[in-house]
């Protein structure tokens, strides 16, 4: 795939766009009406909150790690901002301050798990999600209740200058990121250190500070997620976040991210969710059963690593090339 993208000279990273282009321009073909305005319109929002919830998960890829912990802490940070405030706008701010030091003290045990105590990744924060789940059942026994104040489902549900304000906040903190991550100092360490640790610490990089520190900006993507979630929702329940996981990985595939680490593109990667939320509406429209669309995600989760891995085989001899294939068959 980057041999033909370098002989066509293409952008890195320019598949997904081409891919989100065509499918955009096949979707009324396959269901007539996905392309209308009210069906942009309630699509989009959900884009980008699954947009946002994936930045988190690209930069704890491009780490070389893998964030499982996804549905606890939308879901937990859904049940924050929804209980604490009690229906008053007024204490909405003291909820977010919750939310923030939840997503630091979720951060912070998965990356010291991680950096300190040798546990890997995937182990690491499946733990901290059934930690998160177990915090979510001790608050609502169970049984969640709770609507979100009308403040934070005005602002969740608004439009300004006719877009979504989901979709403004998924656009800011896309460009932001992308920012730091190419413009910066930090962002150009913070990818060194995940395409190579070694190298980093033999350059003076602080490897673990990085990698704890990617794990609460997950965190805190997760948490941004969840306030937009509990608002657009309305009511959310205690699978508010079950949603997220498999999307967030694959939106991350989708957008070219090497699950190996180092190079990445959020953009790409929201481009990623644009794609995967509207090849929902798509499949919905056609008639398709939701568990269509589970299989269409862990296929492109399969083909991701696929891609990744099947070219290293083959250079290290471990899968035989085409050549040889032909030579055993005759």
């Amino acid at each position: 795939m980057s041999e033909l993208r370098s002989r066509l000279h293409l952008p890195q990273f320019s598949a997904i766009w081409i891919a989100t282009a065509l499918l955009f321009v096949i979707s009324p073909f396959l269901a007539s009406g996905s392309l209308g305005r009210s069906a942009l319109l309630s699509m989009l929002p959900f884009a980008a909150i699954l947009a946002i919830a994936s930045i988190g998960q690209t930069l704890v890829i491009q780490q070389r790690g893998l964030d499982l912990s996804v549905p606890g802490m939308i879901t937990l940070t859904t049940i924050i901002v929804t209980q604490y405030p009690h229906g008053d706008s007024a204490r909405l701010p003291a909820a977010f301050g919750l939310v923030v030091l939840a997503c630091i003290a979720s951060g912070v045990v998965s990356g010291i798990a991680i950096t300190r105590l040798g546990v890997t990744p995937l182990v690491a924060t499946l733990g901290v999600n059934a930690l998160l789940t177990g915090v979510v059942l001790q608050i609502t026994s169970g049984a969640s209740t709770s609507s979100s104040t009308q403040g934070l489902a005005n602002f969740a549900l608004d439009r300004t200058a006719g877009i979504p304000n989901t979709v403004i906040i998924a656009v800011i903190a896309v460009a932001v990121c992308t920012v730091i991550l190419r413009a910066t100092v930090l962002g150009r360490r913070f990818v060194a250190v995940g395409a190579n640790p070694a190298a980093g610490r033999v350059a003076g990089i602080r490897v673990k500070t990085y990698e704890l520190s990617t794990y609460v900006l997950a965190a805190l993507t997760y948490g941004v997620a969840g306030v937009l979630v509990a608002g657009y929702l309305g009511t959310p329940g205690l699978d508010a976040g079950d949603n997220y996981l498999l999307p967030t990985i694959a939106a991350v595939v989708l957008g070219g991210t090497s699950l190996a680490g180092g190079v990445g593109s959020v953009a790409a990667t929201a481009v990623g969710a644009l794609f995967l939320t509207q090849l929902q509406q798509v499949v919905s429209g056609m008639g398709a059963p939701d568990s269509a669309q589970l299989v269409i995600q862990g296929a492109i989760i399969a083909l991701g690593m696929a891609i990744r891995y099947l070219p290293t085989m083959r250079r290290e001899g471990r899968l035989p090339s085409l050549a040889t294939l032909r030579r055993s068959a005759s």
